[in-house]
């Protein structure tokens, strides 16, 4: 992270100027080119926003079929739109244009397995070169043929997809490491020689210490590999031989089955992965499973001595105005206790790349990386034998991605996962919970990692129905809907729910805007040394702006899908 991707692709792109160097693109050639933070102002739906990117080389109506690939109505307002679900829009215009060249940042964010290997499909069939940037390693195993290692302000190629890249990267770096210490060695014996080997005159040989500068030089300006992340997973005693115990438990929203009679076991020492697509209700099962949430029928057993730490997927344990040091102790002193350790949390955060004097700054002030690696410090310092971990590879790159795998796989507790990393998913878990192909809210175990799973049902979760055509996919709701809905019974909207369904969009856009500029209010670094009632002032802010957005989220959602219901 931060090591200079998108700036290369933007300059690839046109969108940055470079300080030197020049950039050529062929007059014939289309380039397409999706961006992190896709901006749909100016537009009122999502097909709008699409349709405005078609070009002589689009197909008629490929813009609708990718829109429902990925999970999008194109009569949808983009005022409503969620982060994701405009990242999502921005694909599907980026690829309806038929671009001969793709330049792709992060494409896979925010998408669910589904939609994501609905877009490893379509790259693969399409005749455009990709460039790619991505922390999704399947993902990347499954597209690429070439890969470049932009490491400490250079660019390394290697004529081999990313499937070669991590033993190349690493044969590289040994090789380095073995260079250095030559080096090394050689100084040594040079410097002896300055001190022990003279003559009687103590005459020096100037070419030899001119030579010993050069290689002191060599020395200060050897670019060594940057830090890497340092954890483990603190753990407490066992737990009971049975962690959790669920008997057909259910779970409904208004009139949508989440959860519906589901039944599971389990074990000490297990490892669950729950998957699905967006929206399936993967955070909401967890939340029951753990006893966070009560079922609407159904019970869930706790087993004995369980010690249960969380890492959730919208890192709410972590207020803007909190301290690191707080953060890690809970506000209880500078040492953390690492089983029988005990460290100064400065010592400590520097295992997660942090600057020793980052630990008395505010949570507000870091990057989506560093709360990304923060939160795993928070949750990895608590003594734990169950761990519970929503999204926990989110804005992690490649090498924090392959230390957490490793430290996770010595964990000896319990570990229920829910991630949409294929390859995590695989080295990790020794069963997966799923969306009964079925649906209605069901849910089946199957033995194994995500590619057992995908072999025992023959499919990913919901990856039939985001291949069908918009019209087939109205129709089957359509047609579901009428036999739920008891004959002669007509549902409707009251005028205060139209009103509100009506108002709440620009309600919630509204919100957002303020949550940035209090957000980047926050990220001013002398703020708080500065100004600490005007800190403080902010963080309450934002905490509030924060809590206003969720409900407006929800109640938007709530009538959305009574209306969907009703239209049905």
């Amino acid at each position: 992270n931060g090591s200079g991707k998108s700036t290369l692709l933007k300059i690839a792109s046109g969108r940055v100027e470079a300080d030197k160097g020049s950039r050529f693109v062929d007059p014939s050639a289309l380039v397409g080119y999706l961006e992190q933070e896709p901006d749909l102002s100016g537009f009122a739906t999502v097909g709008d926003y699409v349709e405005a990117g078609l070009t002589a080389l689009s197909r008629p109506q490929e813009h609708l079929r990718i829109l429902a690939a990925i999970g999008l109505e194109p009569e949808r307002s983009t005022a409503a739109l969620s982060g994701g679900q405009a990242r999502r829009a921005a694909i599907a215009r980026t690829l309806s244009g038929r671009p001969n060249i793709l330049l792709l940042d992060e494409p896979t964010n925010h998408l669910d397995l589904p939609a994501i290997e609905w877009l490893e499909k379509h790259l693969a069939s399409s005749n455009a070169a990709s460039v790619i940037i991505s922390h999704d390693r399947r993902f990347l195993e499954a597209v690429t043929t070439r890969t470049v290692w932009i490491d400490r302000g250079g660019a390394r190629q290697l004529d081999a997809g990313f499937a070669h890249f991590e033993a190349w990267r690493d044969k590289t770096l040994e090789e380095e490491e073995q260079a250095q210490q030559k080096l090394d060695r050689k100084i040594v014996r040079e410097e002896h020689w300055v001190r022990y080997g003279v003559t009687a005159r103590r005459k020096r040989n100037v070419r030899r210490m001119e030579e010993l500068s050069a290689l002191r030089q060599s020395r200060r300006e050897a670019r060594r590999a940057p830090g890497a992340v340092q954890f483990a997973a603190v753990e407490s005693g066992s737990s009971g031989k049975r962690v959790i115990v669920a008997e057909k438990i259910s779970k409904r929203f208004g009139d949508e089955a989440v959860v519906e009679d589901f039944s599971i076991e389990i074990g000490r020492g297990d490892r669950i992965g729950l998957v699905g697509p967006n929206g399936a209700g993967k955070t909401t099962l967890l939340r029951l499973l753990t006893g966070e949430l009560a079922p609407d029928a159904g019970a869930v057993r706790l087993g004995a001595a369980l010690d249960i730490v969380k890492l959730d997927q919208q890192r709410a344990t972590l207020e803007p105005g909190m301290r690191l040091v707080d953060a890690i102790t809970d506000g209880r002193g500078d040492w953390v206790t690492l089983g029988d350790e005990r460290r100064h949390v400065a010592s400590y955060l520097e295992d997660f790349l942090f600057a020793p004097e980052q630990w008395r700054s505010p949570v507000g002030a870091l990057s989506g990386g560093e709360r990304g690696r923060l939160v795993l410090a928070v949750a990895l310092a608590k003594p734990s034998n169950l761990l519970v971990l929503d999204e926990p590879t989110n804005d992690l790159d490649l090498e924090t991605l392959d230390l957490l795998q490793e430290r996770l796989s010595l964990y000896s507790g319990t570990l229920l996962l829910v991630s949409h990393d294929r390859a995590f998913l695989d080295q990790l878990t020794t069963s997966i919970v799923a969306p009964a192909p079925e649906g209605g809210g069901r849910w089946m175990e199957y033995v194994g990692g995500y590619d057992d799973m995908v072999r025992q049902r023959g499919a990913a979760p919901a990856a039939k129905s985001r291949e069908a055509a918009p019209d087939a996919r109205s129709a089957a709701v359509s047609a579901s809907a009428a036999e739920a809905s008891p004959a002669g019974q007509r549902l409707k909207l009251s005028y205060k729910e139209k009103f509100a369904l009506e108002q709440l969009p620009a309600r919630i856009a509204s919100l957002e805007t303020s949550i940035a500029a209090a957000r980047a209010r926050l990220a001013d670094p002398g703020l708080f040394s500065r100004d600490a009632k005007a800190f403080a002032a902010a963080t309450a802010e934002l905490e509030k702006l924060t809590r206003d957005l969720a409900a407006a989220e929800e109640e938007w959602l709530a009538l959305e899908m009574k209306r969907e219901a009703i239209e049905r």
